[in-house]
């Protein structure tokens, strides 16, 4: 089956929102990197509410004609999963 990607094709828009982090420093360019992606994320979802029937506008499905053979094995990683077990192995050394 054919594999589907959400592409955006949005401009960045300015705004606060910092990381929620304990203890973490991060740089200006780490937030902004931040920043920029959590908003064009939430203009996608905007987006995808708004167009239930209507036929185009600024979110479109890709679908790769021919999807990569050697991807057929690949299983998705669950970042949350990840964090906590990396957190954990932390805690224990």
């Amino acid at each position: 089956s054919p594999v589907s990607r959400v592409v955006y094709n949005g401009k960045r828009s300015g705004g606060p929102r910092s990381p929620g982090a304990g203890s973490e420093i991060f740089t200006p360019a780490h937030e902004e990197n931040v920043r920029f992606i959590y908003e064009a994320w939430q203009c996608v979802e905007r987006d995808l509410r708004s167009q239930m029937g209507s036929e185009r506008g600024l979110v479109e499905e890709y679908v790769e004609k021919m999807p990569n053979p050697s991807l057929k094995a690949f299983k998705p990683v669950d970042l949350g999963d990840l964090k906590k077990r990396n957190t954990q192995d932390a805690k224990k050394s």
